[in-house]
């Protein structure tokens, strides 16, 4: 069977495409949404403005663009994989030029109506193209050198163009996502290895060459790598955020203080309360227990994300399954680590809880593709 009969056989009609959606899936993103806008509601004393109301229409029309993605046949997804990687190169490139600038970095194109963050999209488009490639590739050169070269290039590309922003935070998403799927896709473990093993030397050249004739970073960088391992060595500069941040999840206890009752983001100690330190809000008003269940909603999206991904049978309905899967898991690990100090703090929202437009409409879009690959698997 080619690949478009098999496609064409598996692809529903009418009703169907809507009755054969992952519901429980789509319900488990509206309750995590919900979650985020009750924070911002918290946050911003008890009102919808400025943060809670923009953030539910945002996600109402991630809905309606997560329900058009799914009706679309997997199929035409992987055909426009290319297309839209090279769309995004293009944004990334058009941000050096005309980006918008904010808190330091140029990293947004103002659309009038909304400002894009090209970073954001690369995100799922480079997850496409990998799919794509290694659905086309066959199974026994996916290891050989000159094949593995190929999706390498793909992944520093957009890397590094980012990296021009400046924007770490997502670098190192794009890099990790980017080497999961290849792992997944059955690259041989030995190039893994190799290059852990060349970061575990870098890293150690990094801190041996301090203070010496041939120091490979800056001072000021040196002393934000020591404010990240003890943040008390500048707690009103440099280590401030973290410091209150982990005052504010450790005050939060087993039960919390209560909704709108936490003093570190009443008081405005808790810096972007709304953006990329949410959790620890949510920490302190619902303490233990309100961190643990966002993350059983967590746990569930990826288990059904996961259900897909095992029960497709073509290879790139199941690779992009699994490299959205890893983007999700990313975004919450990175930011709650970032916020409980067991990372530096590079930047990362919180997915579905955080406030922001760019992020919501993209991981909207991408969960759009799994549901597509949901409904068009045959049956």
């Amino acid at each position: 069977m080619s690949y478009l009969e098999y496609n064409v056989k598996a692809t529903p009609s009418g009703l169907r495409k809507v009755l054969y959606m992952n519901w429980p899936l789509t319900l488990l993103l509206i309750s995590t949404a919900c979650v985020g806008f009750l924070m911002l509601y918290s946050v911003a004393g008890g009102s919808f403005s400025p943060w809670a109301e923009p953030q539910m229409k945002r996600f109402a029309l991630g809905l309606a663009v997560m329900g058009a993605v799914a009706m679309v046949p997997i199929w035409f997804w992987r055909n426009m994989a290319v297309v839209a990687y090279c769309l995004s190169i293009v944004l990334l490139i058009a941000v050096e030029f005309v980006g918008a600038t904010g808190m330091g970095a140029q990293r947004w194109i103002d659309l009038g109506f909304m400002r894009l963050q090209p970073s954001e999209l690369t995100k799922i488009t480079l997850v496409m193209l990998l799919a794509a490639y290694y659905d086309w590739l066959p199974a026994p050169r996916t290891s050989r050198p000159f094949w593995v070269l190929v999706p390498v290039v793909m992944i520093l590309l957009p890397t590094f163009l980012v990296l021009r922003q400046p924007d770490l935070g997502t670098s190192i998403l794009l890099l990790t996502a980017g080497g999961g799927l290849m792992f997944l896709a059955g690259v041989h473990w030995a190039y893994f290895a190799a290059v852990i093993a060349a970061g575990v030397g870098l890293v150690s050249a990094v801190f041996q060459s301090r203070g010496t004739d041939w120091q490979l970073l800056k001072d000021y960088q040196y002393r934000r790598i020591d404010t990240f391992l003890d943040p008390s060595t500048d707690p009103l500069g440099a280590g401030y955020h973290i410091t209150q941040s982990k005052i504010a999840l450790g005050s939060g206890g087993w039960s919390g203080r209560g909704f709108m009752q936490g003093t570190q983001s009443r008081l405005n100690f808790l810096p972007e309360k709304h953006t990329d330190f949410i959790f620890t809000t949510l920490a302190e008003e619902f303490g233990f227990i309100g961190g643990v269940s966002l993350l059983i909603l967590y746990a569930l999206i990826l288990v059904f994300c996961l259900s897909t991904a095992l029960a497709t049978r073509d290879r790139f309905s199941s690779l992009v399954t699994l490299g959205i899967s890893i983007n999700f898991f990313l975004f919450f690990a990175v930011n709650m680590s970032m916020v409980m100090g067991l990372a530096p703090v590079v930047g990362v929202p919180l997915p579905m809880v955080s406030y922001g437009g760019s992020a919501m409409l993209v991981l909207m879009a991408a969960f759009g593709i799994v549901h597509s690959a949901h409904i068009h698997r045959p049956r």
